[in-house]
């Protein structure tokens, strides 16, 4: 394993990350057909973070099967596992978790540098733009836009699979820890948590976050 996921995910979770994509040809048929019409860098990342959930489901004894997007896109996970998916610019990875040991995960990497213009201001609520604008100028060298982006991700991706609803970037409300490397989310909308604890980095170009419920 390397070193990315491990600042943030439990040694209950298994995780394979990568910086290359790998061949498209160690797609499954039913995979091969869900990005069969995509241009050439959606195949390859789409296969690369399969190959890199093959890989950490094998660790766990679990034998290797077509992963599939569902609804929102969400991968289906074979019985008695949660997992989460991510991928960016240079970098892919996949972790998961029996569902005895984590009750629900989410992972999220996204490329250390400042958010296209306009997103920011959609994605974040009036709390969270003063907490960033505070944070930039206590650590002006953590990008805390993106950070917010990727922890709304993060939160997203363990909330859907077992809210089985979908969760808009403002109905969940974010407060970063700074020297902890955590973070919280207090969700505005009911579901079946009031509120999400996480952990955050940003190393080897990356801002990477992770929710794993125990």
């Amino acid at each position: 394993m390397s070193e990315i996921l491990r600042t943030v995910l439990p040694s209950t979770v298994t995780w394979v990350e990568t910086r290359d994509d790998r061949g498209v040809t160690e797609l499954f048929p039913e995979e091969a057909a869900v990005v069969a019409q995509a241009v050439a860098k959606r195949r390859a990342e789409f296969a690369t973070v399969r190959w890199c959930a093959r890989t950490a489901l094998a660790r766990l004894g679990v034998a290797a099967a077509p992963i599939l997007p569902g609804q929102r896109g969400a991968p289906g996970w074979p019985d008695g596992i949660v997992g989460s998916m991510t991928h960016c610019d240079g970098y892919r990875a996949a972790a998961v978790a029996r569902r005895g040991e984590v009750s629900a995960l989410g992972v999220d990497a996204e490329p250390a540098a400042p958010l296209p213009d306009g997103v920011f201001e959609a994605i974040a609520r009036p709390a969270e733009a003063e907490m960033v604008s505070k944070l930039s100028v206590r650590s002006p060298d953590v990008h805390w836009d993106r950070l917010l982006f990727s922890a709304k991700e993060s939160v997203y991706k363990t909330w859907f699979p077992v809210a089985g609803v979908f969760l808009e970037f403002e109905e969940a409300e974010l407060v970063f820890d700074p020297a902890a490397g955590t973070f919280r989310a207090r969700l505005l909308v009911p579901g079946p948590w009031p509120e999400l604890s996480g952990r955050w980095a940003q190393t080897g170009g990356l801002v990477v976050t992770a929710i794993a419920l125990a």
